[in-house]
């Protein structure tokens, strides 16, 4: 336990005002202990590690399954084409959640913008459904 007069001269201490060349100090330490730490862990894991070489480890693989074609055969475009239209509608998700926290604060000025961004995006998703973007295979 500690006692009274001790526990005041803790609380005076944690209780001061630190300068800005203090604090900078304290994220140097402790950036250089973390650097520290994370080299020493990994020279330890380097050492410790059993380093054996073998044709089989190797080896291409995909998910655990020997390869049936080559490896480095570029994917198909349509499969990125795809991936980008998800992240468009999946941003428009991520703007329209806030857009409907603060609607009424916002007015009809809110409204016809957010009617404009949404006309826009389906603008573009009748263009990748013409365009055939949106059939897998």
């Amino acid at each position: 336990m500690i006692s009274g007069r001790k526990a005041v001269l803790v609380l005076g201490l944690l209780q001061q005002e630190a300068s800005y060349g203090m604090v900078y100090l304290y994220v140097g330490i402790f950036m250089l202990l973390v650097t520290g730490f994370v080299a020493t862990v990994l020279v330890l894991a380097r050492l410790i590690s059993p380093g054996r070489r073998s044709n089989t480890k190797a080896q291409n693989y995909e998910t655990g399954e020997m390869t049936v074609t080559d490896p480095w055969r570029p994917f198909p475009v349509r499969y990125y084409v795809f991936a980008l239209l998800f992240l468009v509608f999946d941003v428009e998700a991520a703007f329209l959640y806030p857009w409907a926290v603060i609607y009424k604060s916002l007015g009809v000025y809110g409204f016809v913008e957010m009617i404009i961004f949404v006309s826009i995006l389906a603008v573009g998703l009748i263009y990748a459904w013409k365009k055939g973007a949106l059939k897998w295979v």
